[in-house]
């Protein structure tokens, strides 16, 4: 079974992927985190974020791994051709690199590509962008997660400080507004909620309040 989770940035995709998964002993899968490690990796080797052709060729050949521990279905760790960049991919400068990574069409299928491996033959929560409309259209579960600008920006500055960053709260809601024209305006795979998906509002809910909402549709859709 493929559970698809895509929502804006910071509307608790993660977090409530991850619970989920745990939940439901599905494997977790990080779309968003595969298009931040090329991004990270874009940076580290000072590829133009402008540079379509050299950005596809670094999307095809990145080699992204997920490492898990024994049975828990969330990754411990996410590295690009060995490296680890588990931590590099929370950076600022990453924010505000990936959303000009992610609208290359050539990074997109080369990433949709590898999304669609992973999930061969495995029961698994999918959380991304588009994970409901692009990468996994025939999805037994659809859900799009949405929450008010300011509640996501407050995830989001607490994400950054508690990695180690300097933020700024109106500078947080700038980069999430700037996010979300980005994604909703790019011609490849942009962020829509596919017309098949539960729309669940997680402002002031609690990560087990919409866990719970989501555990009750895939249980309702389970065979």
């Amino acid at each position: 079974m493929i559970v698809a989770i895509d929502g804006p940035a910071a509307s608790g995709k993660s977090t409530v992927a991850r619970a989920l998964a745990r939940r439901l002993r599905f494997r977790y899968l990080d779309t968003g985190a595969m298009y931040r490690a090329v991004a990270e990796e874009a940076l580290r080797l000072g590829i133009a974020l402008d540079d379509a052709p050299r950005l596809a060729r670094l999307a095809h050949d990145a080699e992204i791994s997920f490492e898990y521990d024994g049975d828990d279905p969330v990754y411990r760790r996410i590295t690009v051709l060995g490296r680890d960049v588990t931590s590099a991919i929370r950076s600022p400068e990453v924010d505000a690199a990936v959303s000009a990574v992610a609208r290359v069409p050539e990074v997109r299928a080369a990433m949709v590509a590898e999304q669609r491996r992973c999930a061969e033959g495995v029961d698994v929560v999918v959380e991304g962008r588009d994970i409901g409309t692009v990468v996994f259209p025939d999805a037994e579960v659809k859900v799009f997660l949405t929450a008010s600008p300011s509640e996501r920006a407050l995830r989001r500055l607490k994400d950054r400080t508690g990695a180690g960053y300097q933020a700024e709260l109106e500078e947080v809601v700038s980069d999430i507004l700037r996010r979300d024209e980005a994604d909703s305006t790019r011609e490849a795979s942009p962020l829509v909620a596919a017309e098949d998906a539960t729309p669940v509002d997680t402002t002031g809910l609690t990560v087990d309040e919409v866990v719970d909402v989501v555990e009750r549709l895939v249980r309702s859709r389970r065979p």
